[in-house]
């Protein structure tokens, strides 16, 4: 392995269906990413940062192995591969590819298979072959667990009599309530590389920026200026994140607020404060919410 320059972490950031969500995320949290087409090497505005791209399902073993210091991959891939890592971050986010997927068991619309016995002696094909394998002997069924290349969902019947996959299969494929796992992304860490104060610490921070942006993913700031004759009208109707910010005014009869709702609330609360006496409310998007 190539040696490295000092006071730096290597980041692994997913390629593929993660990849242009991750790159938004680092955006929001304040990183100027750049993911060039046909390069593995992205820049990044922070230099104690270096950042290397890879297939989310090989994301865990390179951490484990410390190629990576750290890096952000489904809990799903972590586990299929049984990697020794620290959980630094879930990072489920109302973005797409971000969100929690969950991994079933789907047959053809005919089939018979309705409960774990009915695998009994099937063939199963699919990417996550360590997690089907440990939820068959959960059940003390024993079934033929295929790994699949891709195009999973086109197996059965002829290939397989039934697939393991994300709930997003074909039409033709009922996916019924035999659920194997559901998934997040994470950033997980080498345990080594956590184990040194500066690392960690480089890596705690990014994990607040990255849980800072999700946080404010779906949430927008108010302000608004509120007569004090009004204020408890104005204060009630008010679902905020936390304690609304009442500030004095110039004028002593006014008072300022600031707060944070859920975006898809404004639609609905702007119109009902100006009702309540507020006037001058400004909406405003928010990138980080650090708690």
């Amino acid at each position: 392995m190539a040696a490295r320059s000092a006071k730096r972490v290597r980041l692994g950031l997913p390629k593929g269906n993660l990849q242009n969500t991750t790159e938004m995320l680092f955006k929001r949290a304040g990183y100027d990413l750049r993911i060039a087409d046909r390069s593995y090497y992205p820049k990044i505005d922070d230099p104690e940062i270096e950042c290397v791209l890879i297939r989310a399902q090989e994301m865990a073993r390179y951490v484990q192995q410390g190629v990576l210091d750290a890096g952000i991959t489904g809990i799903d891939w972590t586990l299929e591969n049984k990697a020794k890592v620290k959980q630094l971050a879930d990072l489920v986010a109302p973005w797409p590819n971000y969100n929690p997927v969950r991994w079933v068991v789907a047959v053809k619309e005919d089939s018979k298979i309705k409960s774990p016995k009915d695998l009994q002696g099937k063939r199963i094909a699919t990417e996550i072959v360590n997690l089907t394998r440990a939820y068959l002997r959960k059940h003390g069924v024993k079934a033929q667990v295929e790994f699949s290349w891709g195009a999973t969902e086109v197996k059965p019947p002829l290939l397989a009599d039934a697939i393991v996959d994300v709930t997003e299969t074909g039409s033709s494929l009922r996916a019924n309530q035999l659920r194997i796992l559901e998934s997040t992304p994470r950033l997980i860490g080498n345990r080594t590389s956590c184990a040194d104060a500066w690392t960690r610490q480089k890596l705690e921070r990014i994990a607040l920026l990255l849980r800072g942006a999700i946080h404010a993913a779906d949430r927008v700031g108010l302000m608004m200026n509120v007569p004090r004759a009004h204020l408890d009208a104005v204060v009630a109707i008010l679902p905020a994140l936390g304690t609304p910010t009442i500030s004095d005014l110039a004028d002593a009869r006014w008072v300022a607020i600031n707060t944070v709702i859920e975006e898809r609330a404004a639609t609905e609360l702007l119109p009902r404060l100006r009702e309540a006496g507020a006037r001058g409310i400004v909406e405003y998007p928010l990138n980080k919410i650090i708690e």
